[in-house]
C-alpha cells in the first residue's frame, strides 16, 4: 500500500509550499510556490547563502536599489526552483502592489523578463498576485498576453468568480486561514468535512467544474492533514514540507474526496462585475478581514526582505 502522499498524488497535483530547495528534492513534488515569507526564511539558511551573495553582488555592480535586488533574489530562488520541479514556479508579485493594476502588470513583466534573461521561459512561471479586483484585471491582461498566473489570498466566491472571469491559470483559497477566523471568532472544533475552509474550496471546485471554469483550483495554508485529506482529487494543493512529511509516513487508506465528475452541489452562478464583486466581499467579514491581514502580512515580510537586502549590502561595501 503506498503512503497517503503517494495516493494523493494519483488523483491531485502536488505542490511544495516552500523555499527549501531540500525539502522539494526529498518531496519531488510537480510544482513549487514561493512567496516574501517563505523566501525571507530561505535567505537566512546558510545552504541559500550563495543565492542572496549573486544578488549582492549584481546590485553592488549595478549600483542597484534594494527592492531591485530583493527581486534578483526572488528570482535566483525562483530559477533554482525550476531545476529542481518538473512543472511550474509560482513567484509573487508585490503586496504593495495589490490595489494598482497597471503596477502590478509592470511588475509581472519586468519578472518574466528576468526570467526569460536566466533561459527559463514563461511556461515554467506563475505569477502570484492578490485577489484583489484590480489584481484579477491585472491577470486578465496577463493571461491575453501569456503569462500565467496564480491568483493569491482567495477566501471567498466573489473572489474566485472574478478570478475565473480573468481566465487565470490558477487561484489558491486559503483553507487555514479561514478556519483560523471561525476559531477565533468562537466556532468549533471542527471535523475535516466541517471545517469551513474546506467547505469554501470544495464550492469554489463545484462552480468552477459546473459552469465550465478552466482556472485550476490549488488548496493552500493547511493547518493539519485531515484539511488535505477531504480535498483528496482537487486539482492542486500546496503542501508544508511538515505536512508531506506526515502524509508520507502515513500508510492508511486515502478516499478520493473531491472529482470533476461529480463536483457536488454548486452556487448560483453570478455575472460579476466591480460593484457586484466589492459587494459580496463586504458583505463577507471573514473574507474581507482575512484578505486584508493577508496583504499587510505579505507586505511586512516584503519589507523585513528588503531591509535584510540593504544590510547585506551595506555590509558588502
Amino acid at each position: 500500500m503506498p503512503s497517503k502522499l503517494g495516493q494523493l498524488r494519483a488523483m491531485t497535483t502536488v505542490v511544495a509550499d516552500t523555499g527549501d530547495m531540500d525539502s522539494i528534492r526529498i518531496f519531488k513534488p510537480t510544482d513549487s510556490t514561493t512567496n516574501p515569507t517563505l523566501i525571507f526564511k530561505a535567505a537566512q539558511l546558510p545552504a541559500y547563502s550563495h543565492l542572496v551573495d549573486e544578488a549582492v553582488a549584481w546590485g553592488r555592480k549595478a549600483g542597484a536599489p534594494a527592492g531591485a535586488v530583493t527581486d534578483r533574489l526572488a528570482i535566483n530562488f525562483g530559477a533554482e526552483l525550476t531545476r529542481i520541479v518538473p512543472g511550474r514556479v509560482s513567484t509573487e508579485v508585490d503586496a504593495d502592489l495589490s490595489f494598482d493594476a497597471a503596477g502590478t502588470i509592470a511588475k509581472a513583466k519586468a519578472l518574466i523578463g528576468a526570467y526569460e534573461a536566466r533561459g527559463v521561459g514563461r511556461e515554467r512561471i506563475l505569477i502570484k498576485i492578490a485577489a484583489t479586483w484590480e489584481g484579477a484585471q491585472a491577470a486578465s491582461a496577463l493571461q491575453r498576453e501569456g503569462i500565467d498566473c496564480n491568483l493569491t489570498l482567495i477566501f471567498s466566491l466573489a473572489q474566485a468568480i472574478a478570478c475565473a472571469d480573468s481566465r487565470a491559470f490558477l487561484i489558491s483559497p486559503f483553507v487555514g486561514r479561514i478556519l483560523d477566523w471561525h476559531v477565533k471568532a468562537g466556532g468549533g472544533p471542527y471535523a475535516a468535512e466541517a471545517d469551513p475552509g474546506v467547505q469554501s474550496v470544495r464550492a469554489i471546485y463545484a462552480y468552477y467544474k459546473t459552469y465550465g471554469v478552466s482556472t485550476l483550483v490549488m488548496g493552500a495554508s493547511f493547518r493539519n492533514a485531515g484539511e488535505i485529506e477531504a480535498l483528496a482529487g482537487c486539482d492542486r494543493l500546496t503542501i508544508s514540507p511538515q505536512l508531506l512529511d506526515e502524509l508520507a509516513k502515513d500508510q492508511g487508506i486515502l478516499k478520493r474526496a473531491m472529482s470533476p465528475d461529480a463536483p457536488g452541489p454548486a452556487p448560483a452562478r453570478v455575472a460579476m462585475d466591480e460593484k457586484r464583486f466589492r459587494w459580496m466581499l463586504n458583505e463577507d467579514a471573514m473574507a474581507t478581514e482575512k484578505l486584508a491581514e493577508g496583504i499587510r502580512t505579505f507586505a511586512k515580510d516584503l519589507a523585513a526582505l528588503r531591509e535584510f537586502m540593504e544590510r547585506r549590502l551595506a555590509l558588502a561595501a
